[in-house]
């Protein structure tokens, strides 16, 4: 998987975007190994430390896992980050107010009432 840079936002972060935005397609499964942040600096042509801080990112997102000398694998698939994020909007919901009745209404009115989906 090759990751390319386009400039717009810090390097760091254009990194960390890009293999998040993979993660979430689904194009990295969970336990995946991306690469070594000394390979990934070199093909990209940028400081290891800049690597580094992208895979730092992905990790406080709960998108990877950074096992010391054996290096970072993708946490949790497609699933795994769709959930994150439903939850990080619904605890955003509640503390605006929003009750769980009215969510569930939501919820119902989307899905279709009594409809059983997976």
């Amino acid at each position: 998987m090759e990751v390319r840079l386009r400039g717009r936002k810090n390097v760091f972060e254009e990194i960390a975007s890009e293999y998040e935005r993979l993660i979430r397609l689904g194009a990295l499964g969970e336990g995946e190994k991306l690469p070594s942040v000394r390979a990934l600096a070199m093909q990209l042509g940028v400081n290891p430390n800049t690597v580094e801080r992208a895979y730092m990112l992905l990790e406080k997102k709960g998108l990877i896992t950074m096992l010391p000398k054996k290096g970072a694998f993708v946490r949790g698939g497609r699933g795994s980050a769709l959930e994150e994020e439903a939850r990080s909007h619904v605890a955003a919901l509640k503390e605006a107010g929003v009750t769980r009745d009215q969510l569930l209404a939501v919820v119902q009115e989307i899905y279709g009432e009594g409809e059983e989906n997976d």
